[in-house]
């Protein structure tokens, strides 16, 4: 699923501004680049803990923040970004795909897998949300791990879960074994707990200051591409045949492929992913790292954040859109073969199409904000254009020509699943500095509870009504989405810290020269 992330900490780097802060000056409450950020230094358990990110140098104090006097300048102009920062982001969008791709393939093919088990559209659609489910349930549990062990323990451990979860499923190919399919997709749904907050937690520990919105929007466009394979593979490899003895060899060869690059992919997790780079990649995460807390509280951290009323919005208007993303995705097949009989290969296309749209969305938008940084706009804009491209969709959906349900479904998708990665940059912006993890997370929690409440709603009413009212029902829900959106702040604390004025480098200076003289005296005295 896409959210991606988690995900579990923020897409970003913060906070050249903030350094006088470590450094413990006593001076660094009069500066006013400092004191422009309250939350940086007034709030020192909101950073990650030191056992398991702090680089050398950066021991914790009973206190909370770190020791000042090993963060010296000469430190921060160590920073630089490490080849491998690549290949670490690829292994991720690689099994991020993998595991996004068990999410949908049964929608994709709903009507088959139903006449295969003999179970109801519902018990189908069930397939897909245990995945919004879990994810609601094993959130925190999850963030905490992330922050105890760190990113390669939970990258392992998401990669090893997806790939227990495809081999399971090939123990259900009788039509009486849909338990151990569901139990298959269940062990998978907990794999996507380690995966959707990864994003923003690798871009901003592995990229650069102008590198974390396209490294976030990189790792993001994994899962959509295993969305998009999830509805383009499985109608080609699974035809729609009364023969179950036939269809149960074609289902086991789609279980078959899956688990193989499953497994490929873990072992390459295993030889490819670190922990972090040698060298911070950007001011904004040294300093995060020098902030680091020991004592730091999931419970405050959370309570921070819901007490920031545009962050509030935002996870509001993030669960709306990716709840309808969702939900679309999910009843899909259903919408089109009621409209299209006979048409499951290009149901499927027709979900290929909206996903790859908006995988080029995602890449434009990242790399637009990490040139223009204009969040709030950039945002607003492409929600508008999701609720237009929804109301289009849903009055061509039923007009009997399939190559306008491609070209609309098309637009949609661009700018709907576009926003995706938009939501996790921007709740940086909004949050820093807090936790990446935690503010992503609750982004996808709201994505989750949205996505299970429009797919069971949207599902009856298409049931009882058609597909008309209940694309209708999207269309409502996204265009209050849209009007709580243009209400969101443009707090952007990230971009504030990332900001080094000639006052802050100024004042960096003398506060080295300060340090540096009593040492002199003393070696005299002595």
């Amino acid at each position: 699923m896409v959210n991606e992330g988690p995900s579990l900490e923020r897409c970003d780097d913060t906070s050249a501004q903030s350094f006088d802060a470590v450094q413990g000056d006593p001076s660094v409450s009069a500066q006013p680049s400092v004191s422009t950020q309250p939350s940086v230094s007034a709030q020192p358990s909101v950073s990650a803990q030191p056992s398991s990110s702090a680089y050398p140098g950066t021991s914790a104090q009973p206190s909370g923040l770190v020791q000042h006097s090993s963060l010296g300048p000469e430190e921060l102009g160590s920073i630089k970004v490490s080849k491998r920062r690549w290949a670490v982001v690829l292994v991720f969008s690689c099994y991020s795909m993998c595991n996004a791709f068990q999410w949908i393939q049964y929608g994709s093919i709903n009507n088959i897998f139903m006449n295969f088990y003999g179970v109801s559209s519902l018990a189908i659609d069930w397939l897909s949300m245990c995945y919004m489910l879990t994810y609601i349930v094993l959130l925190l549990p999850v963030a905490w791990l992330l922050e105890k062990y760190g990113l390669r323990t939970i990258a392992l451990t998401g990669s090893a879960l997806n790939c227990l979860g495809a081999w399971v499923k090939l123990g259900s190919l009788k039509p009486h074994l849909f338990p151990v399919t569901m139990l298959g997709q269940v062990i998978c749904s907990v794999a996507q707990v380690f995966i959707l907050g990864m994003p923003s937690r690798i871009a901003s520990v592995w990229f650069g200051a102008n590198e974390v919105s396209t490294a976030c929007s990189l790792a993001v466009f994994g899962n959509q591409l295993g969305i998009a394979i999830g509805f383009l593979v499985p109608p080609v490899l699974v035809p729609n045949i009364n023969d179950k003895d036939k269809l149960a060899y074609h289902i086991s060869i789609m279980f078959y492929i899956i688990g193989g690059v499953a497994t490929f992919l873990f072992i390459l997790v295993i030889i490819v992913f670190k922990e972090k780079p040698k060298h911070p990649p950007s001011r904004a995460q040294s300093l995060s790292y020098a902030l680091a807390s020991s004592d730091a509280s999931y419970l405050s951290s959370i309570v921070r954040l819901f007490k920031n009323l545009s962050f509030v919005l935002l996870v509001i208007t993030y669960g709306l859109n990716a709840g309808a993303f969702y939900a679309l995705s999910t009843l899909l097949n259903r919408m089109v073969i009621l409209h299209y009989p006979g048409e499951e290969v290009n149901a499927g296309r027709i979900g290929l199409t909206i996903v790859i749209a908006g995988m080029f969305g995602a890449m434009i938008s990242g790399i637009w904000l990490d040139k223009s940084k204009t969040y709030k706009e950039t945002t607003l804009v492409v929600y508008i254009m999701a609720l237009v491209g929804m109301v289009v969709y849903t009055l061509t959906l039923n007009l009997g020509h399939l190559w306008v349900v491609f070209l609309t479904a098309g637009t949609l998708g661009f700018f709907m699943t576009g926003y995706l990665p938009l939501g996790f940059e921007f709740a940086v912006e909004l949050t820093y500095p807090e936790s990446e993890g935690m503010s992503s997370g609750l982004l996808n929690v709201s994505a989750q509870v949205f996505g299970i409440i429009f797919t069971i709603s949207q599902g009856q009413i298409i049931d009882k009504y058609g597909t008309m009212p209940g694309n209708i029902f999207l269309c409502v829900f996204l265009t209050l989405g849209s009007a709580l959106t243009a209400f969101i702040k443009a707090d952007l604390r990230r971009q504030k810290a990332n900001k080094e004025t000639p006052e802050i480098k100024a004042h960096e200076e003398e506060d080295s020269n300060t340090r540096k003289a009593p040492t002199v005296i003393s070696e005299v005295h002595f």
